[in-house]
């Protein structure tokens, strides 16, 4: 309201700045005044200003990669020693086959275990972390009662190609292929004519007749 006030009242200004009509100065005048008692009525208008914004630093932390662990046929337990952890500046996160815990203010510093990938899936609401004096232990209880092989999912490199297992005869064509760039000319035209009849089809097996 007093913003509309000072608004209306610079423009009358401006108005009788203009205006050569005595009627018509005096009638802008009588407004002006007016305006002006209510606009000292209801005080200055307020300054508006800028919300501030909160800017909380990210918080760095420590990765803890030291641990041990054992399991039974319903649970995982995990071993991290570390000292001064208060329970309630802590913060843990439990997904199906993942999870995070966070220890803040640990003696001044922050630290942080996770795992991104478990080898098998758990419980997340049964799971839980335990303080004691001079370590912490996160149980993970499993979704099926079993054995873990590993605490974290690996990737198997030596897993075999299921393209070739799909297709049995892609084995045998790369043996074909070795023999043919190390053998000499006789097995090099052994195997062309063999290789030839086995992409027209003329024999399923395309070391058949090979000595």
């Amino acid at each position: 309201m007093a913003e509309d006030l000072a608004l209306d009242l610079e423009e009358l200004r401006q108005l009788r700045s203009i205006a050569k009509r005595p009627r018509i100065v005096s009638l802008i005048n009588s407004e002006i005044h007016t305006l002006e008692k209510l606009s000292q009525e209801e005080g200055p208008a307020p300054v508006p200003t800028p919300a501030k914004v909160s800017s909380t630093p990210a918080l760095n932390y420590i990765t803890l990669g030291s641990f041990s662990w054992d399991q039974d046929n319903e649970k995982v337990k995990i071993y991290i020693s570390l000292e001064g952890v208060v329970q309630d500046k802590m913060e843990a996160e439990f997904k199906q086959w993942s999870f995070d815990v966070k220890f803040h203010d640990v003696q001044g510093k922050n630290y942080r275990f996770t795992s991104p990938r478990l080898n098998q899936e758990i419980v997340p609401e049964k799971s839980k972390v335990l303080v004691k004096p001079t370590r912490v232990v996160i149980m993970l209880f499993k979704a099926s009662k079993g054995n873990w092989l590993d605490l974290q999912f690996k990737e198997d490199k030596l897993k075999p190609n299921l393209d070739k297992e799909r297709d049995p005869m892609a084995g045998i064509m790369d043996l074909m292929k070795n023999m043919y760039e190390e053998g000499d000319d006789e097995m090099k035209r052994t195997i062309a004519k063999a290789w030839t009849d086995a992409r027209s089809g003329k024999t399923a097996d395309p070391l058949k007749g090979y000595p």
